[in-house]
């Protein structure tokens, strides 16, 4: 199964669509908080609690996978998986820069407004 990487711009910084997309699921979401607690969980112990069925779980995870938050690892027959906060935290590093570019953007045009 081949795995999608995030696209890299001329910057060297990585795309956060990926990260965007994979976190604008319900499901998913639930997933990411199920795997916080620093554990790593099977697809077995994912699903209790759900009504989805395993195969469902299993497609939410190969999008999280594929979006890096999440790492599955092979330990004899089961995949476990566990939660990867770097690319959230690399969002959030993204989101604060954005939010400061655009405080000062207002805080320029409050100026030209108020002269």
């Amino acid at each position: 199964m081949s795995r999608r990487v995030p696209k890299r711009s001329a910057a060297g910084r990585g795309s956060h669509a990926p990260i965007f997309a994979a976190l604008g699921d319900d499901t998913r979401l639930l997933l990411i908080t199920k795997l916080c607690g620093g554990r790593r969980s099977s697809i077995s112990q994912l699903t209790e609690g759900s009504r989805l069925t395993r195969q469902a779980i299993t497609k939410h995870l190969r999008v999280l996978e594929s979006a890096g938050i999440v790492r599955g690892v092979r330990a004899g027959r089961e995949s476990l998986f566990e939660f990867d906060p770097k690319p959230i935290a690399e969002m959030k590093d993204y989101l604060d820069r954005v939010s400061g570019q655009w405080d000062q953007a207002f805080a320029r045009l409050r100026l030209f407004v108020e002269e």
